[in-house]
């Protein structure tokens, strides 16, 4: 649908993919601070956001969005996202509380759920390991802004507007 209703620039795709490596960066941070249901991360990005990998890609997608320089993309995208992630940051939040009971309170009263705090709040306990970004398999995100944007670009050069 985004690639339908793309109009891309030059400029659209420059700061879409400012936005879009934002996010992934945001994404590589939190990925080397995570041990999926093992540990509660509370370090790194989590001591600024509970959700940076939900941050992250939602900044990938606002890149996306701002890329394809068409509002209709940019409000599909943002129905897309507000649609589902607020219950999945729901149901995260009750897993971890469940999950890691003595952790999860006094970290989740520091630390906003998902538009972050600039300074860093609560305990922060993990630290980043470039070993945890690949056993996250971060890598498989690691392409998707420039693929997006390629093919956005070939939208805009190769095909009619509308």
């Amino acid at each position: 649908m985004v690639i339908a209703l793309a109009r891309p620039t030059p400029w659209s795709l420059l700061g879409g993919l400012a936005l879009g490596l934002l996010g992934e960066a945001l994404r590589i941070w939190a990925s080397g601070h995570i041990e999926k249901t093992r540990v509660l991360a509370t370090g790194g990005p989590y001591a600024h956001t509970r959700n940076p990998l939900y941050l992250g890609s939602t900044l990938m997608a606002a890149g996306i969005a701002l890329a394809s320089a068409s509002p209709w993309a940019a409000l599909a995208g943002a129905i897309y996202f507000l649609a589902f992630y607020p219950s999945a940051i729901r149901g995260e939040a009750a897993f971890l509380a469940t999950r890691f009971p003595d952790a999860f309170g006094p970290w989740a009263r520091e630390v906003p759920a998902f538009l972050p705090r600039l300074t860093p709040g609560g305990p922060r306990g993990s630290r980043f390991s470039w070993t945890r970004v690949g056993l996250n398999r971060e890598w498989r995100t690691l392409l998707a802004v420039p693929l997006a944007l390629l093919v956005l670009w070939a939208r805009g050069r190769y095909l009619p507007p509308y």
